[in-house]
């Protein structure tokens, strides 16, 4: 059981890790396109691609079924 732990511990810190590096990169280019006074050209470019995106996960999220809250009533734990 703790071999099992330790992998899973291992396996978050390094999903959260690649987290981190991903955001410091992402980071470090919009501060290069800024400082470059390329940023707002970026944007025009990505503005469509990113509203596309976001339109389809509104359409994904949309033919799911509402969650239903857990009644405490039931007599469930």
């Amino acid at each position: 059981m703790e071999t099992l732990l330790n992998i899973m511990l291992i396996r978050f810190a390094v999903l959260a890790g690649c987290l981190v590096v991903a955001a410091l990169l992402l980071f470090t280019v919009a501060l290069a396109l800024k400082r470059r006074g390329k940023l707002d050209e970026v944007r025009r470019y990505t503005d469509p691609a990113v509203k596309a995106g976001l339109r389809a996960a509104a359409r994904r999220l949309e033919g799911r079924k509402p969650a239903t809250p857990r009644s405490r009533d039931r007599g469930g734990r």
